[in-house]
């Protein structure tokens, strides 16, 4: 009974990465028909994705605090509530300011789930494991325009679209809050025996405030990382088809094929990584990973033919995949453990925020400077990443938490 609980538990775990990509995979789809259904202009995207990534940024930022009054569960709970009531909403609204509005809402619920599911990933489980939770995060954001192109295509309304998602996350959400009560019972989770890793918050570990978190060199380096590396991540992301379409001459389609093979390899990567993650020390492969994107980078700079833009753009999407949830699984051997929920909960607002500056200001050179300015831009960007996370081990070592030693520490 107690293994079949925790199997439980950790099915809700891969559903809830699952869910955090589907939203994320809608959008963009279903905008230009959500766009006319409005009579808006082609810009008013960015409004709603201010809106989002606001209340992402407040619910992620204080998912410390929040873990430290609720439950896991019930967090959960309350955050697949959020989320499926604005996705509902976005279905039943006559009004753009309402999508707006609920935006905001989305946001919450979505930086809720993602910091609790990660809190509760790196306190729990191996890197191999948070490897394969966010490969599913990827079935998600995949799944999502398959959703949408198959409901456009047959003909049905882009609401029904989110109306099939925001019902998905209140069935999440009803089930999380049944479960509630198992997600602080640690001995229950580690009985599953695919489960290993750090083991879970104590009782009696005091959760820090959000001050003293912030007070520490490692959590401002960590969430340096953090902001760096979705910057590298979506930077190359966003702007790779422009780079190739309209500076390179590369037709449409053969660009829509190496950017969709871009955001695969970050999937396939997370599955590769998690097959060969706790084979070898986590800081070498880390370190592998961030010299792949920065070859990559250089690679589609160089630009000798399209082939090398190609290679280049694929090994920067393979070298990123298990870097994100490999420094998640390693929060706890980074900080004691009383820090771990705010540190987590700073990193994905870090990470957040990277996947939206870091692009925008991309985006300013490449408007001043021209396309070309892209790749090395990116390059910069993964060096300076390499820069941090040397200056992150090295905070480590010289201050390392009060528990056992890490993988990470002995790189």
């Amino acid at each position: 009974m107690k293994n079949k609980l925790s199997l439980l538990l950790i099915a809700l775990v891969y559903l809830g990465f699952v869910s955090i990509g589907f939203p994320d995979g809608l959008q963009g789809v279903a905008w230009p028909s959500m766009r006319r259904s409005f009579g808006l202009p082609l810009d008013a995207l960015g409004g709603l994705l201010v809106m989002y990534t606001a209340g992402y940024l407040i619910s992620s930022f204080t998912s410390g605090r929040m873990l430290a009054r609720l439950s896991v569960g019930m967090l959960l709970s309350l955050s697949c509530l959020a989320t499926g009531v604005s996705l509902l909403g976005y279905a039943a609204a006559g009004r753009w300011w309402m999508v707006m509005a609920l935006g905001t809402l989305a946001g919450i619920g979505a930086g809720a789930i993602d910091a609790g599911l990660n809190t509760y990933a790196a306190t729990h489980f191996s890197a191999r494991m948070v490897n394969w939770l966010h490969a599913f995060y990827g079935v998600g954001a995949l799944s999502g325009p398959l959703l949408m192109t198959t409901v456009l295509n047959a003909g049905q309304p882009w609401q029904l679209g989110y109306a099939i998602v925001g019902a998905g996350q209140l069935a999440l959400a009803v089930c999380f809050g049944l479960t509630q009560r198992r997600w602080n019972d640690d001995h229950q989770v580690e009985s599953a025996p695919i489960v290993s890793g750090p083991s879970a918050l104590s009782n009696a570990d005091a959760p820090a405030s959000l001050f003293s978190t912030l007070r520490l060199p490692v959590t401002w380096f960590s969430v340096a990382v953090f902001f760096i590396y979705c910057g590298v991540e979506a930077g190359a992301g966003a702007w790779a088809y422009s780079l190739l379409t309209e500076s390179r001459g590369v037709s449409a389609t053969i660009a829509g094929i190496w950017v969709s093979i871009y955001w695969g390899g970050l999937t396939a990567g997370r599955i590769v990584s998690a097959m060969i993650a706790g084979r070898g020390r986590m800081r070498t492969l880390l370190r592998v990973c961030m010299a792949g994107q920065a070859a990559g980078a250089a690679l589609l700079w160089i630009n000798f033919t399209p082939l090398f833009s190609f290679l280049g753009l694929t090994l920067i999407g393979l070298a990123s995949a298990p870097i994100f949830p490999s420094l998640i699984a390693t929060t706890p051997e980074r900080l004691n453990k009383k820090h771990v929920a705010n540190a987590v909960g700073f990193q994905i607002a870090a990470a957040v925020l990277g996947l939206s500056v870091l692009p925008a200001l991309i985006g300013f050179f490449a408007r001043r400077f021209g396309l070309e300015v892209i790749p090395p831009a990116v390059l910069i960007a993964a060096l300076l990443l390499i820069l941090f996370f040397e200056g992150l081990f090295f905070i480590h070592l010289k201050n390392p938490p009060a528990q056992e030693s890490s993988a990470f520490g002995t790189g």
